[in-house]
């Protein structure tokens, strides 16, 4: 038996700190999960945005490639593609929001001109390499809201188990405790009473 459930006051105070704790890391918890799911769902929205932009801009890239195919002939095309240079301005760093590292990515935005020939070289190339890296641009921003949401989630679903833990089994625990102490002594202090009052009533009688 668990020395902590017997019916003392010291036990009983021990008690009712133990369920005003739990209580309060309950609130706690509960505010720390609606914060992140408000959190969580202005992400979504923002991904379905990026998403949407994509697709667009995706459509326009692909209309423009074809075109430069057609203008510049494939081989032409898939040549200039190897002078693109390797992306390298991408650095991830982290922020927290309510104790959970999500992932912030900064990308320096490219000016640098064409890597090829204005000269031998049509319009429609130009707006395909536009195009694209508005696609690159938005697909780094996508990847890092995406992210972010992922390890929101997961740190949702954790809290929320915490604060099950707390509302369904730590805080009843130690609300029957409290009552259960409370109701022995308060038996206690009916027998005692009942004792002395005897005690008194026969020494009267002497």
């Amino acid at each position: 038996m668990d020395p902590n459930t017997f019916p003392t006051k010291g036990n009983l105070i021990l008690a009712k700190n133990s369920l005003a704790l739990a209580e309060q890391g309950y609130e706690l918890m509960d505010k720390k999960r609606n914060i992140l799911i408000r959190e969580l769902m202005d992400l979504i929205e923002e991904a379905r945005g990026i998403q949407s932009e994509i697709d667009q801009t995706f459509t326009r890239a692909y209309q423009a490639l074809q075109m430069a195919n057609v203008e510049l002939g494939i081989k032409n095309v898939q040549e200039l593609s190897r002078t693109v240079p390797v992306e390298n301005s991408i650095t991830v760093k982290t922020r927290s929001i309510m104790g959970t590292e999500i992932p912030l990515v900064e990308h320096t935005i490219s000016k640098d001109l064409p890597t090829y020939a204005f000269y031998s070289t049509r319009m429609s190339l130009d707006h395909a390499r536009e195009e694209f890296l508005k696609v690159k641009e938005l697909t780094i921003r996508l990847s890092m809201v995406e992210n972010s949401a992922y390890r929101l989630a997961a740190n949702i679903k954790k809290t929320q188990k915490r604060a099950n833990a707390l509302k369904n089994i730590t805080i009843p625990t130690y609300t029957e405790r409290v009552s259960s102490i409370t109701n022995a002594l308060e038996e206690k202090e009916r027998e005692e009473f009942t004792r002395l009052k005897v005690i008194k009533r026969n020494i009267s009688k002497k």
